[in-house]
């Protein structure tokens, strides 16, 4: 444990919580407590915006150039604590050791390192005839995060509002907290001004509410659960605040039939089950050709298999467990209304493997023949689940997929490039993917419908949290 656990980050130092409630950390590979946190309460709530309003009117005035060599530092100080940070998220999140030392930490860094090129072309300032626009900061921002990507979701708020000129009160989720404390550590050794960053831990319907509803709060930016993500833009209303978020997904991936299934099948397999499942824009509908539907299920059955699940820490673990026993349960109850309402289980299902009788490890699973009315095909399960769909043709597909409340991101597999373009313009998503691409910072993020409203990522996520002023006969 590092150690201040136990306090919160205010104003520059760390201070002891209003309250002495408590909340252990729990490894989920192993379901033991191995640490604790504070929780906070409205005093705390009250301390750090307090604190991030009094530090914003002088931080608003520093220069891009100020900023991007505080962000040089943060990167550098970040660097200093990455196998910390990426073992503190393999004990938290149970993500295995080459996940989080690559992924779940290394997206950090990458994000920064972007941003830094961001700014080096960005406009803060420019001209429309005789009209000065200007982009400042919003003001003091909330940015309440997830579990599943800590350290991406943290970044990808923090570093653009640092950018901006905004100053900040960080709710992490409590249920992964270590590494936002540790990258609270990591603001204050770069230099970061007093009360510009501030960091509290707390439950949402306490912490999370109280921020959201703050007339202080000039905006919350939140990635979670869409049902979560409502209540908070019904608490920000009556302030009038600037709401940004990120929420659910249920994002389908449409194989053309000229793709090698062989390859096209494995590797939306292994997308899926990446972080255990745990990713809001996990591929987790696969669409297949009627005709090649048998065939793409016994390819997914193969790869499913090869998901060896275990010790987070062991290098043979491909697949850890997922984040808690209420995660565990409910996607136990999801398995089990596939099957109750006739989906084909191909692989995986109820319970844990029988090799690992503890820790909350959900069974690779898949189900085929699934049907565009079950509720495994509409929501959302956030575990190591696909479900296969045959369809017709491909305008049959593209209606499948874009038949869902949710439109976060979407996939096109095909051998050539112009027929996957021509599907993926069709996709009602942010986010669509050809042919499994790699990763990209600079592409923006952010969902149509319910999952969510505005982008993160580069120049979109630094918009977010920018007010743009006219000021008009400005070059009369």
């Amino acid at each position: 444990m590092i150690r201040n656990a136990l306090k919160f980050y205010i104003d520059g130092r760390w201070v002891d919580p209003c309250s002495d409630t408590r909340l252990p950390v729990i490894n989920p590979a192993t379901e033991q407590t191995f640490g604790e946190i504070a929780m906070g309460n409205l005093d705390d709530v009250e301390a750090a915006v307090t604190a991030a309003r009094r530090a914003f009117s002088s931080f608003a005035e520093t220069s891009p150039a100020q900023r991007t060599q505080l962000l040089q530092r943060i990167l550098a100080a970040f660097m200093d604590r990455y196998d910390e940070i990426a073992d503190a998220i393999l004990q938290e999140v149970g993500a295995p050791k080459a996940l989080s030392h690559d992924w779940q930490a290394g997206i950090g860094r990458r994000h920064l390192e972007q941003l830094l090129r961001t700014l080096e072309t960005f406009e803060f300032e420019k001209t429309r005839g005789t009209t000065l626009v200007r982009q400042e900061p919003v003001g003091v921002v909330a940015l309440i995060t997830p579990w599943n990507w800590p350290i991406n979701q943290i970044v990808c708020k923090v570093a653009p509002a640092l950018a901006a000129g905004c100053t900040m009160v960080l709710k992490p989720s409590e249920i992964a907290p270590i590494n936002a404390l540790l990258f609270a550590e990591v603001m204050h050794d770069a230099g970061v001004p007093a009360g510009v960053f501030n960091l509290i831990n707390g439950d949402g319907p306490l912490v999370g509410a109280a921020l959201s509803a703050h007339p202080q709060v000039d905006m919350v930016s939140f990635t979670g659960s869409t049902r979560a993500g409502i209540e908070i833009a019904r608490l920000a209303a009556p302030t009038v605040k600037r709401v940004h978020q990120e929420l659910g997904g249920k994002s389908a991936n449409i194989l053309l039939d000229d793709v090698d299934l062989e390859s096209a099948v494995t590797s939306g397999v292994d997308s899926c089950f990446g972080n255990s499942g745990q990713s809001c824009n996990a591929p987790t509908r696969m669409l297949v050709p009627a005709a090649l539907h048998d065939q793409a299920v016994e390819i997914a059955r193969r790869a499913a298999l090869a998901h060896t699940l275990g010790a987070p820490e062991e290098a043979s673990t491909r697949m850890g467990p997922v984040i808690s026993e209420r995660q565990f349960n409910a996607i136990q109850k999801m398995i089990g209304i596939g099957i109750e309402e006739g989906a084909q289980l191909v692989c995986g299902g109820l319970g844990r493997p029988a090799h690992l009788p503890k820790g909350y490890y959900v069974q690779p699973t898949i189900f085929a023949n699934v049907t565009q009315k079950m509720t495994i095909s509409r929501e959302e399960i956030f575990g190591p689940v696909l479900v296969i769909q045959p369809y017709d043709d491909p305008a049959h597909a593209v209606s499948m997929a874009n038949d869902s409340v949710f439109g976060l991101a979407a996939y096109v597999q095909s051998a050539d490039l112009e027929r996957a373009r021509k599907v993926a313009l069709q996709m009602r998503a942010g986010s669509v993917y050809i042919n499994y691409p790699n990763w990209d910072a600079g592409a923006p993020f952010g969902g149509y419908k319910q999952s969510g409203n505005g982008r993160e990522y580069a120049e979109w996520g630094l918009e977010a949290f920018l007010e743009t002023k006219g000021v008009v006969g400005w070059g009369a």
